[in-house]
């Protein structure tokens, strides 16, 4: 019945999805053009929001919990296990306040309305995997640009996304980076569950009807151990959440 509901709701919902992100291009560029870093981030989160609200078109749900006291005003690397592209809006709105960066693909600099603008010019980095030394040099820029104006980073380890939720292999390299030039910067668990299942039938058609949730994870305090075992440590907090380990 799922599978069949969203037949007819997908349509409907991934026309919003897209309007949105083309509404919000001019937007976007008129904001960072004559207005600044400010203003465009202003846009960049009322966009979110918006895309949030177009899950709810397909009767999902959304619930992002939050009961840590994160500093404001110090550099985080929320570090979040991947189950679908759904997962990225919720986090950009819910966790605005930290100025947090994604880690992405430089393929998706290309091409799309609104993310890709946002990507080129938001501050984040751009990687080719398949260029190491392009992506680290990415990745340090990166560093000090957090460190010098205090943002946050968002970064997904596993690589690639889960296709059946459950937790990956996370790879530490791109923290490891990081903290090289952000030294302080606390490292926040972030889990993911259930995002997975609104494209478990590919993007036509979207399940319907699917609670999803994102849950901020009690904070690690870098520099006492190795990077390593930092994200191995983080990775078992997440795998606790979304497998039930």
């Amino acid at each position: 019945m799922k599978k069949f509901l969203g037949y007819i709701l997908s349509p409907f919902a991934i026309v919003a999805f897209f309007l949105m992100l083309i509404i919000f291009q001019p937007i976007q560029w008129f904001a960072y053009k004559f207005m600044g870093y400010g203003a465009h981030k202003k846009v960049v989160d009322v966009l979110n929001i918006c895309l949030v609200s177009t899950f709810y078109i397909l009767g999902n749900t959304v619930k992002f919990t939050n009961k840590q006291d994160l500093p404001i005003g110090r550099s985080i690397i929320f570090i979040a296990n991947h189950q679908s592209l759904f997962d990225i809006p919720p986090m950009i709105y819910f966790l605005r306040k930290y100025h947090a960066k994604f880690i992405s693909k430089v393929e998706l600099t290309k091409g799309i309305p609104s993310i890709s603008y946002n990507l080129k010019v938001g501050g984040g980095a751009n990687i080719d995997r398949k260029d190491p030394r392009q992506s680290i040099t990415e990745l340090v820029k990166f560093g000090t640009r957090m460190k010098e104006n205090k943002w946050s980073a968002m970064i997904f380890p596993e690589g690639t996304r889960s296709k059946d939720g459950h937790v990956k292999t996370f790879q530490s390299a791109g923290v490891a980076t990081l903290l090289k030039k952000c030294p302080d910067a606390l490292l926040v668990p972030v889990a993911i569950k259930d995002s997975w299942k609104m494209i478990r039938y590919g993007l036509y058609p979207l399940n319907t009807f699917t609670p999803m949730s994102w849950e901020v994870l009690e904070p690690i305090e870098p520099g006492k151990t190795s990077v390593d075992e930092l994200v191995k440590e983080v990775e078992n907090r997440i795998r606790a959440v979304v497998d039930g380990e």
